[in-house]
């Protein structure tokens, strides 16, 4: 079994290496559900780190129909990657009629190999997760990342024990979204997965002493703006310490 941490800085990528982790998605914005990071923040993370990197291919937020020119930053992305050292990107297309987007994707998956390819959760926005599924595997995608066509593992469960069942060797269904260490070995008890995706988060407060308060960098939604979050290596450490036990 194989723990994949979801985090947005280098400090977090140490981190989940220190707790134990197997692999880590790297994205930038996880306040968007996660967008290709910068590329000089993923030259230093593999400078810092031995762990297994794979990369968020997404360039904004919102809806996975992506326009030519979305397309063609993509492909960029892929290429800029490959060539720094990333062990595998994530990406996900869609069509307008809420279906794997099978064309670009044959070619984000040539351009990126060897590297692995994960499809991520762009399969939950689908129609059909058994027809697409089957897509995924004709595709020759490495594993899919999905919470079930749910918003949550817990509430897809059903739907993932099936995909997990349907996929057997051919395609690893790792699920994620909304497992941490107090639902984990349940949650493995229930799916028998290969491999699980986990955003287990921590609070680090700023060092800033002067602390404007009326000033914002964000939008309405605003998140603290003196407070920074990495992963907790502690809640990676409990996670991977329940695998053993699994």
């Amino acid at each position: 079994m194989k723990i994949e941490i979801c985090l947005e800085s280098i400090e977090s990528i140490v981190s989940a290496e220190q707790g134990g982790a197997d692999r880590v998605e790297f994205c930038s914005d996880l306040f968007e559900g996660g967008l290709t990071p910068s590329l000089g923040a993923f030259k230093v993370a593999k400078r810092k780190s031995n762990i297994t990197i794979h990369v968020m291919i997404r360039p904004r937020g919102g809806d996975f129909c992506y326009s030519d020119l979305e397309f063609e930053a993509m492909k960029e992305e892929i290429r800029l990657f490959k060539e720094a050292g990333a062990d595998g990107i994530v990406f996900g297309i869609l069509s307008e009629d809420g279906e794997i987007d099978v064309l670009r994707s044959s070619q984000l998956i040539a351009l990126a190999r060897p590297m692995s390819v994960t499809f991520h959760r762009a399969f939950d926005m689908t129609k059909d997760a058994k027809r697409s599924l089957e897509t995924l595997i004709e595709l020759g995608v490495d594993r899919l990342l999905t919470s079930g066509l749910e918003p949550t593992v817990m509430d897809g469960m059903e739907t993932l024990k099936a995909l997990v069942k349907q996929a057997g060797d051919r395609i690893i269904v790792m699920p994620g979204c909304g497992i941490t260490e107090r639902n984990f070995s349940y949650v493995h008890q229930q799916i028998q997965a290969k491999e699980y995706h986990v955003f287990l988060p921590g609070t680090q407060d700023s060092k800033m002493s002067y602390r404007p308060d009326h000033i914002y960098m964000g939008g309405m939604l605003r998140q603290a703006e003196f407070s920074i979050s990495h992963t907790d290596v502690s809640r990676v450490e409990i996670i991977v310490g329940s695998k053993e036990n699994a």
